[in-house]
């Protein structure tokens, strides 16, 4: 059975290797990867290359849970598309298309079969939207 692929969007007024940086380098994930203002992440560890893996941990600030999302990376080009596989074998794709101090993200990515697709689109989304108003501080 194949499953659901879902997309989100933005455009970061920013250009693209601001974003690259802001997107990558755990640093800035723990600032930005966060669906609500009662979650955030605490520790991020990531590893861009192909075959390199990252581990981003997702907690509620009040500490009732918490939940490592990671994977490893199929596909690394440099300013302009990440893949990767979830330890849960979902496929996730980011592309990024520069357009001068504006960039484009697109993220695809398979839907799991717990929450509603409604949710996950949400989440994701407030994710992406958290990541643009953070870099365009």
């Amino acid at each position: 059975m194949s499953k659901a692929l879902l997309t989100v969007q933005n455009t970061v007024q920013a250009p693209v290797e601001k974003v690259w940086i802001y997107w990558t380098e755990p640093a800035h994930i723990v600032n930005w990867n966060n669906a609500s203002e009662d979650w955030h992440t605490p520790k991020a560890v990531n590893d861009v290359r192909a075959g390199g893996r990252f581990v981003f941990t997702m907690a509620a600030k009040d500490e009732s849970f918490n939940f490592d999302f990671s994977g490893t990376y199929e596909e690394v080009i440099p300013h302009q598309r990440i893949a990767y596989t979830l330890d849960d074998d979902l496929k996730v794709t980011i592309v990024f298309a520069s357009s001068g101090e504006t960039t484009q993200i697109t993220q695809s990515f398979e839907a799991e079969e717990v929450n509603p697709i409604e949710l996950q689109q949400q989440g994701w989304q407030a994710i992406l939207d958290n990541f643009k108003r953070y870099t365009e501080q």
